[in-house]
């Protein structure tokens, strides 16, 4: 039994008596200001606690509020676009007291995930799906006979994808019943718009505006000349006080817009739309960071925060410097680079901040371009740039590569086109989660002709590696971590590395560790520990086969360690250079399993994948005691 609220406003919170939406729809109207303001309290003591995405969230929580009380979810199905927003609605669905574990390991994801709740009817992670997913939802809805609603909630940064436009083109086509939401917070209303627009608005949304137009359109549908005139004559008093034609044009009934923050026009304009049948758009503005004043005023610097954590007692001694981010490293590099050639476009997709281009972006800007929410335009536009002989950097995460992976095969690399990559986020980043790691680039990347893929093991060799990828005359790219590295020492003159070369860190026994990339702090450990051999073999395609030549001949096991999934992987390459020389010998190759990593800290998920020193050491020396076993069988046949 659901807990009966009182229609008064209580004196207990609203929100300690709400765990489901259905109790949240016993509400009366009046009440949902205040739960609003609850939820905006209860979510700041959350992320204060945990850390997290803050000032999307805050934006939305009347819509959320809004969501809920007009549909009944779960049965209406929500689908929410990257998910960085979806806070309130993780508290309003059973989850407020687990959001204390938000991102932790074991606790809440921070992003939907459909195996947590029934009420995340999507995961997501990535941007500009919702309308996809939200239509073939619908489409399964009509095939099965079902009435229940589909709710796509979209941000105007999301909607620049083209992969959104595809899917409104072809949800005009289909004409399926579903709603997007386009929630925009860049801009705000201006009284006079506003007023005509929500006039207007309340006319669009209205049962009798929608029988009259479809009305009108069978009457008028055999008289082509007249249907043309009240066709126009309709898209042009819309297009003078709304931008909502290019919505119409693609077959969508557009309302709006409207203010995000109003529980009243929202609930009465979902309403509406939830008995009209066909494809609409509802237009809400809304304030990132709303209810939280710094955040209203730096909506990128509070898009997430930290876990706040109290404050230290200040030190007598100096402290040590702070390490440089790999993203501070690949940012300086591109500025100084620049300085030395004026060809270089240094190219975002929507990523400044996080790809470390502020600096960049201020001091060259006209060699500076942010393509928005649109990797596979960001890497084509590179190609294009290389085709007319200026030399464009891709700065990108490793996950959001995936999305342009044919461009990279197909606009790239089939061409032979100078363009290099700054990879960033490569391997397991850590609270993100799954939908955030690098955990394939090597294995996807490594089966294309013409690439050049390098894996700095610390900040200096990321800033040559840079260098030399620049240097290439072809695609290259170099794959760093998130955060810090180990703390060498970066020198400021750039030197290009010979391609294809690894290099020895110390000689050992029987045993030789090939470490590709992150993980070479801990490898060091390990081979100091068990007297073994130790190579940063650097260069993952060209692979240096030299080296692992002279290697194999040497020594009785080969030990790969990379921070990338073990399938196809730098190991792999291993493996095809003994297999090409026809030399059979045991390799033990260590990597990311065959599994997704749940969230956690990039620690932690390190250690469950058996990546610290600890973890690889463990695992050679299973293998060894493994190998010793076989020789004794073998000896006693």
């Amino acid at each position: 039994m659901f807990t009966e609220i009182p229609l008064k406003r209580p004196a207990t919170p609203l929100l300690d008596l709400i765990d489901s939406p259905a109790q949240l729809r016993q509400l009366d109207l009046d009440l949902l200001p205040q739960l609003a303001e609850e939820v905006r309290h209860y979510m700041m003591y959350a992320v204060g606690k945990t850390g997290g995405h803050f000032g999307a969230g805050m934006g939305v929580v009347e819509l959320t509020i809004a969501l809920h009380f007009v549909f009944n979810t779960p049965e209406d199905k929500l689908v929410w676009d990257v998910g960085h927003q979806t806070y309130p609605h993780k508290i309003l669905t059973g989850r407020r007291d687990a959001m204390l574990s938000l991102r932790q390991r074991g606790g809440l994801s921070g992003f939907p995930k459909r195996s947590e709740s029934e009420y995340d009817s999507f995961g997501v992670g990535h941007s500009s799906t919702s309308i996809s997913a939200a239509l073939g939802m619908a489409l399964a809805s009509r095939a099965q006979g079902r009435r229940n609603q589909n709710i796509a909630i979209i941000g105007d940064g999301a909607l620049t994808a083209g992969m959104a436009f595809e899917a409104l083109n072809h949800a005009s086509h289909t004409k399926a019943n579903m709603i997007v939401i386009l929630n925009d917070n860049e801009m705000s209303i201006s009284e006079n718009v506003g007023g005509l627009s929500n006039y207007l608005s309340r006319v669009w949304a209205s049962r009798t505006y929608n029988a009259l137009r479809e009305g009108g359109k069978k009457v008028l549908e055999n008289m082509p000349s007249a249907m043309e005139f009240v066709r126009r004559t309709e898209e042009h008093m819309k297009g003078l006080v709304s931008p909502g034609t290019l919505f119409e044009e693609l077959g969508f009934n557009y309302i709006g817009p409207i203010d995000g923050h109003n529980l009243d026009k929202l609930v009465t304009y979902l309403g509406k739309l939830k008995e009209i049948p066909g494809p609409h758009l509802l237009h809400v503005f809304t304030r990132k960071g709303r209810g939280f004043y710094p955040a209203e005023q730096d909506p990128i610097g509070y898009h997430a925060l930290s876990k706040i954590e109290p404050k230290p007692p200040v030190k007598t001694a100096d402290p040590k410097p702070k390490l440089p981010k790999y993203s501070d490293v690949f940012g300086q590099w591109l500025c100084d680079m620049a300085e030395q050639d004026k060809r270089l476009v240094g190219i975002t997709p929507a990523m400044r901040e996080g790809s470390g281009m502020v600096e960049f972006s201020k001091r060259f800007p006209d060699q500076y371009e942010d393509v928005a929410i649109a990797e596979q335009h960001a890497v084509t536009l590179a190609a294009g740039l290389a085709c007319e002989g200026q030399k464009p950097v891709v700065a990108i995460y490793s996950t959001f590569l995936q999305r342009a992976y044919d461009q990279l095969v197909h606009d790239v690399a089939l061409q032979n086109l100078d363009v290099t990559f700054g990879i960033d986020r490569a391997g397991l980043v850590g609270e993100d989660g799954p939908t955030h790691a690098g955990a394939y680039d090597l294995s996807y990347m490594r089966c294309i002709p013409n690439m050049v893929i390098m894996a700095p093991a610390d900040e200096n060799e990321c800033r040559q590696m840079l260098y030399t990828g620049y240097q290439h005359p072809g695609p290259a790219a170099i794959r760093y971590p998130r955060g810090t590295g180990p703390g060498v020492q970066i020198q400021h003159t750039m030197t290009a590395l010979p391609l294809g070369k690894g290099r020895m860190i110390r000689e050992g026994n029987s045993l030789a560790i090939l470490s590709f990339g992150s993980l070479l702090t801990a490898c060091r450990s390990v081979a100091d520990h068990l007297g073994a051999t130790l190579a940063d073999m650097r260069f993952v395609k060209p692979i240096d086969e030299a080296l692992i030549l002279q290697l194999a001949d040497s020594h009785e096991l080969l030990v790969t360690v990379e921070e990338n999934a073990v399938q196809g992987g730098a190991g792999s390459a291993v493996h095809e250079v003994l297999a090409r020389h026809g030399i059979v010998m045991p390799v033990l190759n260590l990597g990311i399993p065959d599994t997704y990593i749940e969230h956690g800290k990039p620690a932690e998920m390190i250690a469950q994948c058996g990546l610290d020193a600890e973890g690889i050491e463990q695992s050679i020396r299973d293998r060894l005691q493994q190998l010793a076993k076989t020789k004794i069988k073998k000896d006693a046949v």
